[in-house]
């Protein structure tokens, strides 16, 4: 599952620090979610708009439809509270199946 997101204007520094210190350790106690870890843009290749902020979390399970249903039913609870410092009309979830083996340098 890849998030791209962003803080609300502002408010950069306590977004970043729920999002490490707290929203993580919440999501990774989903079941099947298996690590997370986030990103920060460094450069854009290509002209637009580029999200400041990408988490990646990996899931490994057989029924992802029961992943997604767990985090849509935990979200905004004591599990999985969601800061207000997170600008949720950009955020963009989107979960990803691997598709081809892994290339790496000979």
């Amino acid at each position: 599952m890849i998030v791209l997101s962003r803080p609300a204007a502002g408010r950069e520094d306590e977004y970043n620090d729920w999002y490490q210190n707290f929203h993580l350790s919440q999501v990774v106690n989903i079941r099947d979610i298996k690590s997370a870890q986030r990103f920060r843009l460094a450069r854009k290749l290509v002209e637009g708009e580029a999200s400041p902020y990408a988490a990646i979390y990996e899931i490994e399970t057989d029924d992802i439809d029961a992943v997604v249903d767990e985090i849509k039913a935990l979200a905004g609870t004591e599990s999985l509270q969601i800061s207000d410092a997170l600008a949720t009309d950009f955020t963009n979830a989107t979960i990803y199946e691997e598709f081809g083996a892994v290339v790496r340098k000979p």
